[in-house]
């Protein structure tokens, strides 16, 4: 008699064998991630697939409106069928490939394996300031918020992105206490190491020569393998200057020009898709005296994430799936560089 051996490859309390999709309505407070996670998703998997279904209906993209309608990715399900002597129907799990990181904390830590495309790279991800320097500052929602909080959790869910596709990824700047968060105001903090676990200094020059020295030495160690550097800040100008993503790299670096132009296409991209009515302005240039981008040695790109300063760029910045989304979108170009010749 057959059975069927049901491969689940994933699981929504949508039901089975529907035509159509599930929808729900988003409630005061709901995010993305909230949300799909309400409705038994790992929402990391089909956050892109959520937003493509229901872009019209998204304010900046990556925002749920209140009270509106959204439509749930479809469960996908593989049968095959097998002959079994015995008269019963089983189910059996297919157990997804992953691996566990502390780095990313407790919610966070499975990093379920993706693809190979970037098997063999070397990624080194350095966040700004850290340790005695929280940054640029702003306040929000009454709260004061710091850069080197927020460009620490996107530079983890970068990392988390890159190594889902075989990567292997070196965190410079870690706080143990601090994985992913999805919470909007970040708790300041100042126990931020560099890695492995160095003290970072308080003066400006003696850290950034120690992030450089970590980079080269790491570089040095890995010669002769594809290595590539991608450090992250938010920018601090004046409170009514709205300014967009944008990227800086060596200029003598041809590898460096391609990788920032890559991500930037992918932010193009991302607009012109989520955003149609809306063009996007940030640029990518050189910007050699920036130190981290004159003395360490792998191709690199320098991100801005926006004005901490700004009420527009806060909401960016401060909310998680808007870090995530960046997050995404910056591993995408980083495939794009590397998939693209």
């Amino acid at each position: 008699m057959l059975r069927y051996f049901i491969l689940l490859i994933f699981i929504s309390q949508a039901a089975i064998g529907q035509d159509s999709l599930k929808t729900v309505t988003a409630e005061p407070g709901d995010g993305i991630l909230s949300l799909l996670r309400k409705q038994g998703f790992n929402p990391y998997e089909v956050f892109e697939e959520f937003v493509s279904l229901n872009n019209h209906d998204l304010r900046d993209s990556v925002h749920l409106i209140a009270g509106r309608t959204y439509v749930i990715p479809k469960a996908a399900l593989v049968t095959v069928p097998i002959v079994d002597s015995i008269q019963k129907q089983s189910t059996e799990v297919k157990k997804l490939e992953s691996a566990s990181y502390a780095i990313f904390g407790e919610k966070h830590k499975t990093v379920i394996d993706k693809s190979e495309r970037l098997k063999g790279n070397i990624y080194y991800l350095v966040s700004g300031h850290g340790g005695p320097d929280p940054g640029a500052m702003g306040i929000y929602a009454g709260k004061t918020i710091s850069e080197d909080e927020y460009a620490y959790d996107i530079t983890l869910r970068l990392a988390k992105e890159l190594l889902a596709h075989g990567a292997m990824v070196y965190i410079i700047i870690q706080d143990e206490n601090d994985g992913i968060r999805d919470e909007h105001i970040l708790e300041i903090d100042y126990d931020e190491v560099a890695y492995p676990n160095k003290t970072i200094p308080l003066n400006q020059v003696a850290r950034l020569k120690q992030r450089v020295e970590i980079v080269n030495d790491l570089y040095k160690s890995n010669k002769g393998k594809y290595q590539r550097l991608i450090v992250t800040h938010v920018d601090s100008r004046s409170v009514g200057q709205n300014i967009d993503v944008f990227f800086y790299h060596h200029e003598h670096s041809k590898n460096g020009k391609k990788l920032a132009e890559s991500i930037h296409k992918t932010f193009e991209a991302k607009y012109k898709k989520y955003q149609p009515n809306r063009s996007y302005a940030g640029t990518f240039e050189d910007r050699t005296s920036l130190y981290l981008v004159k003395k360490t040695h792998p191709a690199m790109t320098f991100i801005e994430i926006g004005n901490i300063r700004n009420a527009k760029d806060q909401v960016r910045i401060v909310d998680p799936d808007n870090r995530q989304a960046l997050a995404k979108w910056i591993s995408e170009g980083v495939l794009l560089d590397f998939e693209e010749k």
